[in-house]
């Protein structure tokens, strides 16, 4: 086994593509924790060196590695080629998931950050062996230093405490050894090029378990179940309505007897050729309650203005309406390409028989094109489910409704509670719970395209 591994002739099958791939991610993995102890060895000396200097570090320790290995295994030279798709794989999809996953069981938020809290920063001075910091008073806030740090026992043994220079620009991050009053003594020494003046608490990331999770579940009433209906409604109701209508549009500008039918498909096709963000917009102006033209419109016949985006209802329409301007182009687009492949003389036999329109589209076309829309259908409930665009252009989530958070409001989808929780101030940017709302996600959309799959008879289809 291990001539042939070092031979010239790479190993073949299932089993050469998995040892082939081990060799890489080996390959990739143990020179990125190189790096990562070069750079550390570098923090040591120079406190300020800058992050990208990590990925100087990589390429450095990568290109000998590659190689290296390439001696040692003439046949892997072949295979180079997927080292960069791997490092994009690794770097923007596997590390997102696994940093996701990971912070969904901490306490990660605007707050607890793992950054220095520069409100607290206090002046210190250091003792000549540059182990010992005195604070020179403490902020108002605070009785004690222990405080300050947020210590857990009175020593606050290994609690991180920022350090500070004159510039204030890049603090030196070191840990603390014991507290007595206001002195405190750190476990290394301060480095010689780094003369610190101030100091202040680090807000540590710590994990919490399952706690963020439980909190999800006791406000599930008012946020998660709500919310997680109405994603199911949208996405399907969505792609019910599309469908329909770009099937009903296809199947009669396909009619070769229409005349100007080309014309037709042209301008039917315009609200997919405009940007998304740009129509979303258009329709925000023209479902304005005041002075919005739909309105405007219907004042002229007598109605009474509609709360097209104030009232939770209306929003839920108009966000329909709005999507199906925007996606029944694609289905009616599909639509005639579908029915583009299916034979003529299956119509002029039909027809010689004696069957109607109607019979036509009933017993081949519609049979005929089940094949090719459900793969579409899937796929555009799955899109819908995470349709964040439409929700956040048009109505922001809203309105506000009663019962209900001011992060899941009346037309938040699940995606855009998690956004609501994570990046806007009603949700305290609470990262946490927005990685943790992420893995819910994740979970409930695996399981409904299960659900699909076997309906659809996906699974029946792949093992034949």
């Amino acid at each position: 086994m291990t001539t042939s591994l070092r031979g010239d002739t790479p190993p073949q099958g299932t089993r050469g593509l998995f040892i082939a791939l081990g060799i890489l991610l080996v390959l990739l993995v143990g020179s990125a924790f190189v790096a990562w102890g070069l750079s550390r060895l570098t923090s040591l000396v120079w406190p300020t060196a800058p992050a990208w200097l990590l990925l100087v570090y990589l390429a450095l320790v990568l290109l000998p590695a590659m190689l290296f290995v390439s001696r040692a295994f003439r046949w892997i030279v072949n295979w180079y080629y997927l080292l960069p798709a791997i490092v994009v794989l690794l770097a923007f999809t596997v590390f997102p998931i696994v940093l996701t996953v990971n912070f969904a069981f901490t306490n990660y938020s605007g707050q607890n950050s793992g950054f220095p809290d520069t409100a607290y920063k206090t002046s210190i001075t250091l003792s000549s062996d540059r182990t010992t910091l005195t604070l020179k008073e403490l902020p108002e806030d605070f009785a004690t230093a222990q405080q300050l740090f947020n210590c857990e026992g009175a020593s606050c043994a290994r609690k991180p405490i920022a350090l500070y220079d004159e510039a204030g620009a890049a603090p030196v991050t070191l840990s603390i050894a014991s507290i007595e009053g206001n002195t405190i003594r750190l476990s290394e020494p301060v480095p010689a090029t780094f003369t610190p003046v101030e100091t202040t608490r680090v807000n540590t990331i710590n994990y919490v378990g399952l706690r963020n999770f439980q909190d999800i579940f006791k406000r599930a009433g008012s946020e998660l179940w709500p919310v997680f209906i109405w994603t199911v409604a949208f996405a399907f109701l969505t792609i019910i309505i599309n469908a329909l209508f770009g099937l009903l549009l296809g199947i009669l500008l396909y009619n070769k007897r229409l005349k100007g039918r080309n014309f037709y498909r042209t301008l039917l096709f315009l609200p997919w050729a405009i940007p998304a963000i740009i129509s979303i917009q258009m329709w925000r102006a023209l479902l304005d309650q005041q002075f919005g033209i739909v309105n405007k419109g219907l004042g002229l016949l007598g109605a009474l203005p509609v709360p097209w985006l104030t009232d939770p209802d209306w929003a839920k329409v108009s966000i329909l309406l709005v999507n199906l301007w925007l996606g029944f182009p694609y289905m009616m687009t599909a639509t005639i390409s579908a029915l583009s492949t299916i034979p003529d003389d299956l119509y002029e036999a039909a027809q010689i028989d004696g069957a109607s329109r109607f019979q036509q589209i009933q017993n081949i076309t519609l049979p005929l094109l089940r094949n090719s829309f459900t793969p579409i259908l899937l796929s555009g409930f799955a899109f819908n489910f995470n349709n964040f665009g439409i929700i956040y252009l048009l109505t922001r989530g809203g309105p506000a409704q009663e019962g209900r958070t001011s992060t899941a409001q009346a037309t938040d989808i699940l995606l855009s509670w998690g956004f609501n929780t994570a990046f806007t101030s009603a949700g305290g940017s609470n990262f946490a719970a927005a990685s943790a709302i992420a893995v819910i996600i994740f979970i409930l959309t695996v399981a409904i395209s299960l659900v699909n799959f076997r309906a659809a008879g996906v699974f029946q289809e792949a093992r034949r």
